[in-house]
């Protein structure tokens, strides 16, 4: 039946890209190397086509995309190994500013404007571009801005202050279930999860 093809072909090809894209590792759209968002771009156009074309056989979309994800793993594992090849398919890095001052040809090369570039560094809180030392513009399009080292936030080391290292936050309730393991982990009982809730007026 047609309904019954489409169903089980869609969750075919839907685990498959689900397995297919965690190969690629965790990241957003906005950090995603120009190969992987390629990937990503022709992945969503085979599997549609499967999805919708009952005609076409399955081992017809299934193919192409097992076909991409070997290549991308082959890609990755040269550009691992071989950093003059990942430089020419992931880009290079570039300084956009260099001691406080704007390096025009970086920009132009990368299409950035003025105004583009001063956004990035408002969303990071900078205002004054005599505190920045460098500003870089990463493979994946993001600013990375490194601000002299005065400008620099003081560190508990520098003022010679040695804070408790309370370790990786736990969670402890969620969605309104105790989570016993954690509590356990952190040699914690239901007693002073009580006490908590109490010492906050909150009910579990």
């Amino acid at each position: 039946m047609p309904v019954a093809t489409a169903f089980f072909r869609t969750i075919i090809l839907y685990l498959l890209l689900i397995v297919g894209l965690r190969l690629t590792g965790k990241r957003q759209i906005g950090e995603l190397e120009p190969i992987e968002l390629v990937l990503t771009m022709l992945l969503s156009d085979l599997a549609s086509v499967p999805m919708q074309d009952f005609d076409s056989p399955l081992i017809n979309g299934v193919v192409p995309i097992l076909t991409l994800l070997a290549l991308t793993t082959l890609l990755s594992y040269i550009s691992f190994r071989s950093g003059r090849f990942r430089s020419l398919i992931c880009g290079e890095p570039a300084i956009v500013m260099r001691c406080g001052r704007l390096q025009q040809r970086a920009m132009r090369h990368n299409r950035m404007t003025v105004d583009e570039l001063m956004e990035e560094l408002r969303m990071k809180g900078i205002t004054d571009l005599s505190t920045v030392k460098y500003a870089i513009l990463e493979t994946n399009g993001r600013l990375s801005v490194l601000p002299y080292a005065n400008q620099l936030p003081v560190t508990a080391e520098q003022m010679n202050v040695t804070p408790e290292d309370v370790g990786l936050p736990v969670v402890v309730i969620n969605d309104g279930r105790v989570i016993e393991r954690n509590l356990h982990t952190r040699g914690l009982d239901r007693n002073w999860l009580d006490k908590q809730l109490a010492q906050h007026k909150l009910k579990q």
